[in-house]
């Protein structure tokens, strides 16, 4: 516990010991010890028999004044180092070589970390010391850390790994919420408020100031990005930086090439837009990217990648596409349009860039503006003319019935292009969110072969179960079932897990809407070999309570507020609660 006084040359207990063992008058002793290691303050000895009177031990005494002494020296610790006195930090690094040797004892640590957290270059040798000691490692100021960080890359990544990982969760887990609705959805919290999230907090003061650690994290982001694919490391990469942006860390913000542009497009994402000026100046910054620093391409598509950006682009050329056709005018020709594309594809293509390190911007296939776009637009035509003869008088009407099948152009860019097919999957939205069920019909069995089974990724069924709770009526007629789910949803669900994660969510919201008799021939399709398997995916899904009753014919679903709000069910029927 007192480790370290004797270098100081203070006496410790050890000392003491000794005093007494070889003296002859013990009190003496005592005495003499108390009066060379007490407060030196000569008016004190006079002033310590009145404690004594009033039965306050010595060594509470010399507590108090210890406690209030150690507040001062740490206050003024601080004041040293924000003052602007040349050699305010000689000061600082000759109090922490008087105090290091004590950093073990509880009472005088706290001084000694105050110490080191203000050095803005600790010495080597006492970094090492405090890093080779975990318990000191732990306790220490995350200033001191960084620096220790910065020259162990493998140390900062033990350190930096599971929040990653967390992150990576609380994404999956928005993305599996049983909570439907097209209003509150995964792209529903804004910019802000997503980069006050408890990771991006942390990592952002981990790394502080320190470029070097900015740059170990964009390096794992990548490295992890190249091994999973998962997207939302392109998300933290945008939001990471932009968190910083916030606090205005110029050393960082100023030294990432990615910075203005993050910026421009963080305002396109918080109001879902890409208006015609920040179109022209984000297309500065792609054509701005220099000879012989291609590589910042590399970032720039990860940043595009960011599900958040792309959901903002695709959004905007449908709002782009939508005044085409009101304009009778041809996609061709617009070039916020032919931007829009452009960085789409770059976002899209972020995995190949940084995974062969050819830092080119990859070539739009003309004819998905040329081709698929029209066949697109020709859909929408189909579907505003059947809507116009259905309002006709009678005798005006035509025999015209709604078209069935899609242009075959349509189809086979949804089958061999991510750009056109992310177009195709954003259009199916936002025909579900019109609640256009023939236009919705026409298009869903489409759907199921896609570029790289685009269709059945976490993120356009999140937003699609969500879109599908608008049509909750339609879900009665059994027509309209088959289509979502035979035509769609159950054509991969045996393959794809989280397929049938989503197909489940969407059940809790629109089950009662359903045939009894529809609904038992899905439950039949949809329960695992195990019915324990279903329960716990049912479960999973919920985030509640499964309580089963011993003949395992019956569920009923509790949710995480205790109220009754699911389903009981047995061979004969669904009966809802």
């Amino acid at each position: 516990m007192f480790a370290g006084l004797p270098e100081l040359g203070i006496s410790n207990g050890e000392d003491l010991k000794e005093t007494l063992t070889n003296c002859t008058e013990p009190l003496k002793a005592i005495d003499q010890f108390q009066m060379e290691n007490g407060i030196l303050l000569p008016t004190l000895q006079s002033a310590l028999p009145f404690l004594d009177l009033h039965g306050t031990p010595r060594l509470e005494f010399h507590q108090s004044v210890f406690d209030e002494l150690r507040e001062k020296l740490m206050e003024r610790v601080v004041v040293i180092a924000e003052g602007k006195e040349e050699d305010r930090y000689r000061k600082l690094e000759e109090l922490l070589e008087k105090s290091f040797p004590l950093v073990k004892m509880p009472s005088i640590q706290p001084v000694v970390m105050q110490v080191l957290k203000h050095l803005p270059k600790v010495p080597e040798k006492k970094l090492k010391m405090v890093m080779a000691d975990k318990e000191l490692y732990k306790v220490c100021a995350v200033e001191v850390k960084r620096q220790i960080w910065q020259d162990n890359q493998a140390l900062f990544g033990d350190e930096v790994s599971p929040l990653l990982k967390q992150y990576i969760v609380e994404k999956e887990a928005a993305l599996f919420s049983s909570d439907l609705s097209i209003l509150h959805n995964f792209f529903s919290p804004s910019p802000k408020t997503r980069r006050q999230g408890e990771v991006v907090l942390k990592l952002t003061q981990m790394i502080g100031k320190n470029v070097k650690l900015y740059d170990m994290v964009l390096q794992f982001l990548r490295t992890l990005f190249l091994r999973t694919r998962n997207v939302h490391y392109c998300t933290l990469r945008a939001e990471l930086l932009m968190s910083l942006h916030d606090l205005d860390i110029s050393e960082i913000c100023s030294v990432d090439p990615c910075h203005k542009f993050t910026w421009c497009l963080d305002a396109c994402i918080r109001e879902k837009f890409v208006d015609g000026k920040r179109a022209r100046e984000l297309q500065g910054f792609l054509d701005g990217v220099k000879k012989g620093q291609e590589q910042v391409l590399g970032d720039l598509s990860m940043i595009l990648c960011d599900p958040f950006a792309c959901n903002t682009l695709v959004l905007s050329i449908m709002r782009n596409l939508q005044e085409l056709l009101s304009q009778d005018a041809l996609p061709r020709d617009s070039p916020d349009l032919m931007l829009l594309l452009r960085m789409l594809s770059l976002g899209q293509g972020a995995w190949d860039m940084i995974d062969s390190q050819v830092f080119k911007e990859p070539r739009l296939d003309l004819e998905v503006v040329t081709r698929f776009l029209p066949a697109m637009m020709s859909v929408v035509v189909d579907d505003h003319t059947f809507t116009v003869e259905q309002k006709l008088p009678s005798e005006e009407k035509s025999s015209l019935s709604y078209p069935t099948t899609l242009p075959e152009s349509f189809n086979r860019y949804l089958q061999e292009n991510r750009v056109a097919c992310e177009m195709g999957l954003y259009y199916v939205l936002h025909i579900a969110k019109l609640r256009n069920k023939n236009a919705l019909q026409r298009l869903l069995p489409a759907l199921v072969e896609t570029y790289n089974d685009m269709a059945f990724g976490d993120i356009f069924l999140h937003l699609l179960t969500g879109h599908l709770t608008l049509l909750s009526d339609e879900f009665g007629s059994e027509e309209f079932c088959s289509v979502v789910f035979d035509g769609f949803l159950l054509t991969s669900f045996s393959s794809k897990e989280n397929v049938h994660r989503h197909t489940l969510r969407m059940l809790l919201h629109l089950h009662h809407k359903m045939s009894p008799s529809y609904m038992e021939t899905l439950m039949k399709t949809l329960e695992p070999p195990k019915q324990v398997g279903f329960i716990s995916t049912l479960s999973l899904i919920s985030g509640g309570e499964l309580h089963l009753n011993p003949s395992w014919t019956e569920i009923i679903f509790w949710s995480g507020t205790n109220n009754l709000c699911g389903i009981l069910f047995n061979v004969e029927q669904l009966i809802v609660l």
